[in-house]
């Protein structure tokens, strides 16, 4: 058997900058099996996607599988909205942080585990305002430049 691979499928770039993650969860998703081909393929798009808890649990909403061509009349909805399957103390307490305190939670990454199992990085994040942004922007800009002298003098 191959070893699975590490690499994320799926990465929300953007997440990282216009929001301030507090606390990351691993959770798993409710795929069909023309879905799970499509993400062996290396096919998904979560730039766009949330969570969104609903009277049952938490749902990945808008996140776009592309269909997979040789599933023809069996394949599925590409952006249907999937079920996120986490223990129902996490659950309460995402719920919880975004009722309460208006936080969101959002996708980061969507990848194999492994066990060969499609798996879901959620973050609970707190948006960020114009001036933290450009602070993220200013400290990344720093560490390349700070990098960039150690490698020169060292």
């Amino acid at each position: 058997m191959s070893k699975p691979d590490k690499r994320p499928i799926a990465l929300n770039r953007r997440a990282r900058y216009d929001y301030e993650i507090e606390d990351t969860f691993e959770a798993g998703i409710m795929l069909t099996g023309s879905e799970v081909k499509s993400l062996r393929l290396g096919h998904a798009n979560i730039a766009e996607s949330y969570v969104s808890p609903e009277n049952d649990g938490l749902w990945l909403i808008n996140a776009d599988i592309p269909q997979y061509a040789a599933a023809n009349r069996f394949n599925h909805e590409p952006r249907r909205h999937r079920k996120l399957l986490l223990k129902k103390r996490e659950i309460n307490r995402l719920v919880g942080a975004v009722t309460r305190e208006g936080r969101t939670i959002i996708a980061l990454k969507l990848y194999f585990n492994d066990r060969g199992i499609a798996k879901l990085e959620i973050g609970l994040a707190k948006g960020k305002k114009n001036v933290d942004k450009r602070q993220t922007i200013k400290d990344r800009e720093w560490n390349k430049q700070k990098s960039r002298l150690m490698k020169d003098h060292g």
